[in-house]
């Protein structure tokens, strides 16, 4: 038998330990092959460009950097992985040691066989996605909202580039592992896995700052959204705070909390109680660090995909306009009745349905926009909502031009008594009467309506000659599907002209932008969320069986004092329940606060979104805790009797 042969069989031996990692790694080469297939192919570019080119390039830089998380992610996975691996086989290689392997042998056995498995995870990764390539293409132009598709192509770049990339990172990873195994002494190889553990100890004051951290980091984000504090500090600090928080609840509330478990005699000495709540001790205090590392990563895995499912919402673009198509004319224009008959035919044509209403632009000296009460009627009413009987002579109805400043002006206490308007240099104080619900213009700075005959005073101190503006806006039901019709018009009538006297702007386009926009995110954060999530699963796996042959002697004495096996089952499924779902509850919990925030921000609901992405998640790991339940408890009592 050579020595490549002998590290081989040491693989395949010990298949049940490597599983997870192997299946792990090879998952991550597929998802980092899969972004290289969309990066390299010859008509994704040309399509997103002939839409626009930022929105190219951001798909290109955004592929890249996901392409660079995974790998370096990748990279520290099968650094822990296998380190955790190297510790379950002290024994093992203390009787080679003794059989006469060297030092150097040693080492040489643990690089073989990492870069083993690697290789054949690369080869994997790279098959299973050449399989799935052109499902990947039909998926990806169906989200990206491709019109002509993306046609299979040989992906020779991305296979070269993928099985290099992840080649060298193998190479380091066996490189690493082989020079970190310690050669101590052989009494200690042997009769390793015979150490007793110590006693899990905790701190009261650490456990109550972990709680009042995740607390502070909890205020911190919604501070950050209510007050429209828009600062990237101020949100990263909130983020620190609550995975800083994380990790003081894993690794010392959670076993401070078993010990006060501990000293509740009418729950420790319940039936099985004592058992279970002892071996958890230990359990948590060992895995705390793997239990941090799963919250945070599956938190991250929830909030990435379910924010982009939120924003993938048309109710998004709605915020910022609700019309179809907004035509901006001046008075210098001479093609206005010509474009807008042309809008309304091709409309009719199409059999669109469609409201039409437009306003006379009367900007104050500060920027901000006076309109007339017909005007703002005849915008509400095209849209079918509740129009405003009467103003007052001398007051003012406050027009929301965002999201925020229509939960502001809810409450009477929050609006200005009066307000300063200057127009044509002429100020006027004028008392706010109410707050309109509706917001009836976007991409203003500030809106004020007045009645009719206020307003015609104060349009008449405008200078003679001097041009004026309209706004015609087009209320369109079905505006999603329009996207035909809006080229047909934009032939007739282009988007605006040199002198700035007019320009069209339809809904659709926009969001086919974000929708693409959306689409790339979505791409990117789904498949890094799954990879982030495949990898926190595994790190369960690797605790599990990095305790197999302590837990297999534990239960074999512990079975000896007359417990069932009935018993010893419902014991290691309690364990497993609390291992396997703590850090998702937790991930949770921290995901729900995430979109309670970006609720705050929106005026639709993102709780369908979010309920779907949470629950999907929730589905995969009650199937993986299931399987490895069943497998787990049938390898553990293997020798029960």
């Amino acid at each position: 038998m050579t020595f490549r042969q002998f590290a081989f069989n040491n693989v395949i031996r010990n298949k049940r330990i490597y599983v997870a990692h192997f299946l792990s790694s090879a998952f991550s080469v597929m998802v980092f092959f899969v972004y290289a297939l969309l990066l390299f192919h010859p008509d994704l570019q040309g399509e997103l460009q002939s839409t626009s080119e930022t929105m190219s390039k951001l798909a290109k830089m955004g592929m890249n950097i996901s392409q660079y998380l995974i790998f370096i992610f990748s990279f520290f996975f099968c650094m822990y992985s296998v380190s955790a691996f190297l510790k379950t086989r002290k024994r093992e290689f203390g009787i080679l040691m003794v059989h006469g392997m060297s030092t150097k042998q040693l080492h040489r056995l643990v690089f073989v066989e990492n870069l083993m498995i690697g290789l054949a995870a690369i080869a994997a990764g790279i098959l299973t996605g050449l399989v799935f390539a052109k499902l990947t293409l039909l998926i990806s132009a169906k989200v990206l909202y491709i019109q002509n598709g993306l046609p299979f192509y040989l992906p020779w770049k991305a296979v070269a580039v993928t099985t290099l990339a992840y080649a060298v990172m193998f190479f380091l990873v066996s490189l690493f592992t082989s020079k970190t195994v310690k050669v101590t002494e052989l009494v200690e190889l042997i009769r390793s896995e015979e150490k007793p553990k110590p006693e899990p100890k905790a701190s009261l004051g650490l456990s109550v700052l972990g709680l009042v951290l995740i607390l502070a980091g909890y205020g911190t984000v919604f501070f950050f959204v209510l007050q429209r504090a828009f600062v990237l500090p101020l949100l990263v600090a909130g983020v620190g705070l609550t995975v800083l928080g994380t990790y003081f609840l894993f690794t010392q509330l959670s076993v401070y909390a078993i010990r006060w478990m501990r000293g509740k005699e009418s729950l420790f000495l319940k039936k099985t109680n004592l058992l279970t709540i002892s071996e958890l001790a230990y359990r948590m205090r060992d895995n705390a660090t793997m239990f941090f590392m799963t919250a945070i990563i599956s938190a991250v895995a929830f909030t990435g995909i379910g924010t982009c499912v939120a924003i993938a919402d048309p109710g998004l673009v709605e915020m910022e306009t609700p019309y179809a198509y907004s035509y901006y004319s001046t008075s210098d224009n001479d093609k206005e009745s010509q474009h807008i008959k042309i809008i309304q035919d091709r409309l009719t044509e199409a059999g669109f349905a469609y409201n039409m209403a437009y306003y006379v632009r009367e900007f104050m000296d500060d920027g901000g926009m006076l309109i007339k009460l017909s005007d703002y009627n005849a915008l509400a009413k095209a849209l079918g909502k509740e129009t405003e009987n009467s103003l007052e002579a001398g007051k003012v109805m406050l027009v929301p031009v965002n999201y925020h400043e229509r939960q502001i002006w809810q409450e009477e206490a929050n609006r200005p008594a009066q307000v300063e308007l200057s127009i044509n240099g002429i100020a006027k104080t004028l008392s706010v009467q109410k707050a309109s619900s509706l917001m009836l213009f976007p991409d203003m700075y500030k809106v004020y309506v007045v009645n009719d005959a206020m307003y015609d005073q104060i349009a008449s101190t405008r200078e003679e000659g001097a041009s004026t503006s309209k706004m015609f806006h087009f209320v369109v039901p079905n505006w999603e599907k329009s996207l035909d019709v809006t080229n047909q018009i934009l032939k007739e009538v282009p988007q605006n002209d040199a002198e700035g006297n007019y320009y069209l702007s339809p809904l659709v386009s926009y969001w086919l932008m974000s929708k693409q926009q959306n689409g790339i995110l979505f791409i990117l954060s789904s498949l890094v969320g799954i990879v982030f999530f495949t990898f926190a699963a595994s790190f369960l796996y690797f605790r599990l069986y990095t305790d197999l042959s302590r837990d297999q002697q534990q239960f074999q004495l512990i079975s000896k004092v007359g417990l069932t096996r009935k018993e010893l089952k419902r014991i290691v499924s309690q364990q497993l329940r609390l291992m396997f779902f703590l850090p998702m509850v937790v991930a949770v919990i921290h995901s729900s606060v995430a979109f309670l925030a970006l609720q705050q921000l929106v005026d639709y609901s993102v709780l369908l979104g979010s309920l779907i992405v949470i629950g999907a998640f929730l589905l995969i790991q009650v199937l993986y805790y299931s399987i490895v339940r069943s497998r787990y408890t049938k390898r553990l009592l293997v020798h029960f009797m």
